[in-house]
């Protein structure tokens, strides 16, 4: 029960925040006993319950908070009406008679809604509602101003006829399916009431959460809290999205044996209070929209108790910036891969000094495999401290320079963006390394299993899977299996990962010249090869891979003897080039007599190493041809 607790602790740390709106279109921290719906219609009344007008509501603004019940905020189906805002199969009553194909839950809806307007927490927006619907002419009112569209024989419209030449309705663009399945809210416009949008005046908030509480009259202990509270009948669904069916706890499974033979009824299981649960899975929601990742169905969220937010362990140094979503008027602003690798330690340092050490941090996973169930598949308590030191390791240990990411740039001639790419040092994104791994269109399971065995290396300092170094060294090496972009972005991942496996060897990111071991040395006269081949090809204006490029994947199975082939294939070019070829020549001596021979004539496979090898020689040649580049411009 430790991650609902902390859930529970968090929420009561951010009232603050309940309700408050954002600008992404978020889930907001929600009050209890309500849920949020993505509402596709709006209809505006009077005090009187007469109508006034309608409108389709933009995707941008759809998501409204709707007051629910325990039953009705983990419904799928069947008779479980919201008491307020709804479909038109729960609140139209002319439902049927427009042609609705479902069920009509029109007098559970209608006697739910009367309840409440009887009871003493009434309020005038909700009788005004209530002599709306019962006069049964919602359909029949949107039909009139043409929110929603009928057939000649009175019947709604399934789809749009695009072929009648005319502009295709809104409603058509906005719903999901027919439009039947169209969600309603509601204003009431009353004179003197300064909020007549139902779903955001919390005195009506809270009027609800009262009159739904006094319903509960049974106690419990809560194994929670450890207090007596009304004993929760339902948990909230709806923690990844909008349409998550799927729940955390469960217990209404009688007939399938879950507990049959050792309980009798759910409550001798565990009982959670209805307060705290609501609160506990009203957090999770909020954390997980509001900083989580997701892939699919697994949704992984770090936070702190205080509410603070706090980096993602899943993202890498751009998105921890946040230079990803900051637009950027000119390149100038950018700065070089080492000052955003300072950059993103001083900014661990400064979360670090806001939260404290004692600050609890929590990282959890979630993930299903049937849409009805979900479990918790990680689940880490850390200090603050503990936190931020582990990540700024995986952030230095695993790191290399990349050059996959890339921002929008805005031109200084027509105002366009334009996406540039920036070097940054860091470790990659477990996103990005199971791609690296297995391809960008692997099987979204591998994926997924993938990131969830990189979390433990961030959060825990565990040891990276020595398979996934290898699968990804093996696909970096096999080059002209991919485009260029996918090979470079694999390249620099193997680099990191192998760098990280073998930390106890200190692996510069820069050539150096003093390694002697053998795959490094392999791995610098590849690069050399290459640049010598390119430079030729450059030359004659000539578009196609180089012989150590297409050959690389058998150079590291076998790099004695694909080296002499390279070699032998590289006379034309430096014949081609003549006297300029003389210094790339010259390296490729000056590293063959670096090795000990017998490791030079030996064909055994190459590690990792020769990835490093190869990426720092061509990094140092292109430094080398930017700076002469340079100087020829100044002279």
């Amino acid at each position: 029960m430790s991650w609902i607790q902390k859930l529970y602790e968090t929420y009561e740390n951010c009232q603050a925040m309940i309700g408050a709106e954002n600008d992404d279109n978020e889930v907001p921290l929600l009050p209890i006993c309500h849920s949020t719906q993505k509402a596709q219609i709006e209809i505006v009344i009077d005090e009187n319950g007469s109508f006034k007008r309608a409108k389709v509501i933009p995707k941008d603004e759809a998501r409204t908070i709707i007051p629910c019940t325990e039953k009705s905020g983990g419904r799928t189906s069947g008779e479980a009406p919201h008491p307020l805002s709804d479909k038109l199969q729960y609140i139209a009553k002319d439902y049927s008679k427009w042609g609705g194909k479902k069920d009509s839950y029109f007098e559970s809806y209608l006697a739910q809604l009367e309840e409440w307007c009887n009871s003493e927490f009434s309020d005038p927006k909700i009788l005004a509602i209530n002599r709306y619907v019962k006069r049964g002419n919602i359909i029949s009112d949107l039909v009139d101003n043409q929110i929603l569209f009928a057939e000649k024989n009175n019947l709604l419209l399934k789809k749009w006829d695009k072929s009648r030449g005319e502009k295709t309705p809104e409603i058509f663009e906005i719903v999901t399916g027919s439009q039947e399945e169209a969600f309603i809210r509601w204003i009431v416009e009353i004179p003197g009431i300064l909020e007549p949008k139902v779903w955001r005046d919390k005195l009506l908030w809270d009027k609800w959460i009262h009159f739904y509480s006094t319903k509960k009259s049974e106690k419990s202990f809560c194994y929670v809290t450890g207090e007596e509270d009304s004993p929760a009948d339902q948990h909230p669904a709806k923690l990844r999205n909008d349409g998550d069916k799927a729940k955390l706890i469960s217990a209404n499974d009688s007939s399938g044996f879950t507990y049959r033979g050792r309980f009798t009824t759910p409550q001798q299981v565990a009982v959670v209070g209805f307060e705290t649960t609501q609160k506990a899975h009203s957090a999770l929601r909020w954390l997980i929209s509001r900083q989580g990742y997701r892939k699919d169905d697994l949704a992984i969220v770090a936070w702190a108790t205080s509410g603070t937010t706090i980096p993602k362990p899943t993202d890498d140094l751009i998105s921890l910036l946040g230079l990803d979503n900051l637009p950027m008027d000119s390149l100038s602003q950018i700065d070089t891969a080492q000052d955003l690798a300072i950059k993103l330690r001083n900014r661990i340092a400064g979360y670090g000094q806001e939260l404290g050490d004692t600050t609890k941090i929590i990282v959890m996973a979630l993930d299903s495999a049937t849409p009805g169930r979900m479990a918790i598949t990680f689940y880490c308590e850390l200090s603050g401290a503990d936190f931020f030191r582990k990540l700024n390791n995986w952030h230095e240990s695993c790191a290399w320079i990349h050059t996959y990411r890339s921002i929008d740039i805005k031109q200084e001639r027509g105002g366009r963006m334009k996406k540039t790419y920036i070097p940054f040092i860091g470790a990659p994104a477990p996103k990005d390394i199971a791609s690296a791994a297995y391809g960008e269109k692997a099987d979204g399971k591998l994926l997924k299993s993938t990131i969830m065995r990189i979390l433990p290396c961030i959060i825990e300092g565990q040891q990276i899977p020595r398979d996934i170094v290898e699968t990804t060294v093996r696909r970096a090496s096999n080059r002209i299996a991919m485009e260029n972009w996918e090979w470079n972005k694999t390249l620099t991942i193997a680099c990191a990962l192998f760098r990280k496996y073998n930390q106890k060897e200190i692996y510069e990111m820069t050539l150096d010249p003093n390694r002697k071991t053998r795959d490094y040395l392999y791995g610098r006269l590849l690069a050399l090869a290459d640049s010598l081949e390119e430079w030729a090809l450059n030359t004659s204006g000539e578009r196609r891979e180089t012989n150590a490029a297409r050959l690389m994947q058998r150079f590291s199975e076998h790099p004695y003897s694909t080296w002499r082939t390279i070699e032998i294939a590289l006379t034309p070019y430096k014949a081609r080039l003549g006297g300029k070829s003389k210094k790339r020549q010259q390296m490729i001596d000056e590293v063959i007599s670096s090795f000990n021979p017998d490791d030079f004539v030996s064909d055994k496979r190459l590690s990792g190493e020769f990835l490093l090898g190869y990426h720092c020689q061509r990094n140092h040649l292109h430094k080398s041809v930017e700076a002469s580049n340079k100087e020829e411009e100044n002279n």
